[in-house]
């Protein structure tokens, strides 16, 4: 009998740990599509981009404020937005 391997596909997530405080008529631009990726500066230096799209749960008729990390695997894709 031959034995069965199991391949198992390891993904390295990236974090980026940022504040945003982005008024209610900032994220309008957002909203309308007129701006479609948000760039942040992370606390460690780094700038990152992602889709605006992701902060659609955040908004509050205050806008978009608070602490938020952002994972991703090391191709940028299955990005994940979580508040702080």
């Amino acid at each position: 009998m031959i034995p069965t391997v199991r391949c198992i596909s390891i993904v390295t997530m990236n974090r980026f740990v940022f504040n945003l405080n982005l008024s209610a008529q900032e994220y309008l631009q957002y909203y309308r599509g007129s701006v479609n990726k948000v760039v942040a500066t992370c606390m460690d230096g780094k700038t990152v981009q992602f889709p605006a799209g992701l902060l659609t749960q955040f908004v509050t008729s205050s806008g978009v404020r608070g602490d938020f990390v952002l994972s991703c695997g090391d191709d940028g894709k299955g990005a994940q937005l979580k508040r702080l």
